[in-house]
């Protein structure tokens, strides 16, 4: 269910290495949780994140959630499709709902976040305790 060559971190957001460059996105297990998307605020192109640091928020029916970068780095590109079209989080979450691009500041900082196998096994985790 979840891309083998994607990394995820515990905030259920994805990285998908794109040669010097990584794009993120969340879960399809987030957007689940979150319901239908009626609004994505995208970071600013140029901006430098750190690790952990909200890069926007995502609105549902539901409620507002917080994204967050999964590493450090540069923001290269943001998609500009979510502004007419945030359904796209729930209808293709790991594809054509990808929200950033981000130049990592050290690429291998990539390695330390949680491989599908591993992700997987945290989301039964958590749904046990629901």
């Amino acid at each position: 269910m979840y891309p083998g060559d994607f990394y995820y971190t515990k905030d259920h957001e994805w990285v998908q290495l794109k040669g010097d460059e990584t794009v993120v996105g969340i879960t399809d297990f987030a957007q689940q949780q979150m319901g239908d998307v009626v609004f994505v605020q995208l970071p600013e192109v140029g901006a430098r994140l750190e690790a952990h640091q909200s890069i926007g928020a995502i609105e549902s029916v539901k409620a507002v959630s917080d994204v967050f970068s999964p590493l450090a780095g540069e923001v290269t590109a943001v998609n500009q499709d979510l502004a007419d079209n945030p359904e796209l989080i729930n209808q293709d979450p790991h594809g054509r709902g990808w929200i950033m691009r981000l130049k990592p500041a050290d690429p291998k900082a990539v390695k330390g976040l949680m491989s599908a196998a591993e992700y997987e096994k945290q989301l039964e985790g958590s749904e046990k305790q629901t």
